[in-house]
């Protein structure tokens, strides 16, 4: 392992540590605080920057400035809240996650009996969102592994403690299908850039390269999509909103996987816009150039490029 992971590792379990020994509304306090030295430090400011230039040209400077600041903070108290994420779940309701709307639309969803694909995006404290609604029915997290193991073995182990089941990204496509069948909760999230193997869809504006699985897994399993986004409210607690189920997508061909990929994205692009601070503006969304034909308009209809399905997929 390099240095510089065991440097990290040593950072994480000494936040951990810290952060189990105060409340969770101190820990805000300190999350808070360590996002706006992030902020000050110019850690991935420039992404942000950029990113918010693409997603809201119609804002100022200063005012994207002011969500790229509260975002970092939100990221400061997300952490802090990982630490402590199994203690959080098993809290009542009003303490931590202040509301809860449309479990209903779960609910019926889990009825048909073809398990339940929970879709969001990097939006909020996903992973505590994940844990909360599946407190009474078996949940996993479909999780990309982190660059330095020691922090994800830290990471694997708090969200297990939370008592998600946890299916790594990639190499566990297997794994997502049994889970459903087995009539089992799995939360997806797609809206970080798919590189060539994904599929162009519109989001904040600008031609995406977009993850394709959600659509994939939707229609080979039958499995209903619900999107789910948790959002902070202004006194640190958490809002939890379930959304009515998409409509399944008709097949898996490239023009079914685009519009069922776009219909997804632009529920996602709602919330962004509504509580921008809460989404992941450090990840270079737009670093995949669209083909010249979609270049000029986020409105482009047709096939996607890339929308190549995986074999792990296939053998559902």
């Amino acid at each position: 392992m390099r240095f510089s992971h065991r440097v990290e590792a040593l950072f994480v379990r000494a936040l951990r540590a810290i952060v189990r020994s105060v409340s969770w509304r101190t820990s805000l306090r300190l999350g808070a605080g360590l996002g706006t030295l992030a902020y000050a430090l110019g850690i991935r400011r420039a992404v942000g920057a950029a990113n918010l230039a693409v997603a809201f040209p119609e804002r100022s400077a200063a005012e994207r400035a002011s969500i790229l600041r509260r975002h970092y903070r939100h990221l400061g108290q997300v952490a802090c809240e990982y630490a402590r994420l199994a203690e959080l779940v098993r809290t009542p309701e009003g303490e931590v996650v202040a509301a809860v709307r449309g479990h209903e639309h779960l609910e019926a969803a889990a009825r048909a009996r073809r398990g339940v694909i929970i879709l969001t995006g990097h939006y909020g404290c996903l992973e505590l969102m994940g844990a909360w609604v599946g407190r009474d029915h078996p949940t996993d997290f479909v999780l990309k592994p982190l660059s330095n193991p020691a922090v994800d073995a830290i990471h694997t182990g708090l969200v297990a403690e939370a008592g998600i089941g946890i299916i790594p990204l990639g190499v566990g496509v297997r794994r997502i299908f049994i889970a459903l069948r087995q009539e089992r909760w799995v939360a997806l999230v797609a809206d970080q850039d798919a590189r060539d193997a994904g599929v162009f869809v519109p989001f904040m504006g600008r031609m995406s390269s977009t993850p394709i699985g959600p659509a994939v897994i939707a229609h080979r399993t039958g499995a209903p999509v619900v999107m789910i986004f948790i959002s902070r409210r202004e006194d640190g607690r958490h809002e939890i909103d379930i959304t009515p189920p998409l409509p399944p997508p008709a097949g898996d061909n490239p023009d079914d996987v685009r519009a069922f990929t776009a219909l997804h994205t632009a529920r996602l692009e709602e919330w962004v816009r509504k509580h921008p601070a809460m989404w992941l503006w450090l990840h270079k969304r737009w670093k995949t150039a669209p083909p010249v034909e979609l270049a000029a308009t986020a409105d482009a209809t047709g096939p996607g490029v890339g929308t190549t399905i995986p074999d792990g997929a296939r053998e559902a």
